[in-house]
């Protein structure tokens, strides 16, 4: 016999009431005060700036991560050792591309359900490269998991939605 338990869950919607979208960059939506918000925050901000200390300890990835890889394709990693090569690379690539990033986000849901969590992002992925920058509509579902009363990310899972490339883009780099 199968029970099933129906969480008893905080949640929130950080979402437009309009049909316009919310436009929020990462400190707007690390101050929102939505669930994981802040930590969410931290993890974009981390990979923005190539931070990989502060990005390790915010993530323990136990079920791996699917991310985008360069081609818009899922780069699939199943372990620690895979997970620090994959920033490793990317961020030694976005370097030698003399390239910066950042994140705008346009539709954030969460849910707490006391030891573990999910949020769902909607973001915009900003890639500046030789002047030119291409904007990766993306979405994410992060799974959190509270461990020595903070929250760390257990799984993230990244899809392409569409881009937006200025004529040129990619030609520069």
């Amino acid at each position: 016999m199968t029970t099933r338990h129906e969480p008893h869950a905080t949640t929130a919607t950080v979402a437009p009431s309009t049909d316009e979208p919310l436009v929020q960059t990462l400190d707007e939506f690390a101050r929102s005060g939505a669930l994981f918000a802040a930590e969410t925050a931290e993890l974009f901000a981390s990979v923005r700036d190539h931070d990989l200390a502060t990005l390790s300890a915010r993530c323990d990835d136990d079920l791996g991560i699917i991310d985008i890889d360069p081609n818009g394709g899922a780069e699939v990693i199943r372990d620690r050792a895979g997970w620090e090569s994959w920033f490793v690379q990317l961020f030694a690539q976005l370097d030698a591309m003399d390239a910066t990033t950042d994140t705008l986000i346009t539709r954030y849901d969460a849910v707490d359900w006391g030891e573990t969590g999910m949020g769902v992002v909607d973001f915009i992925q900003l890639l500046t490269v030789g002047g030119l920058t291409g904007r990766f509509h993306c979405i994410v579902t992060i799974v959190w998991k509270r461990r020595d009363d903070r929250w760390i990310e257990a799984r993230w899972h990244a899809s392409l939605l569409r881009t937006e490339l200025p004529e040129g883009f990619g030609q520069a780099a």
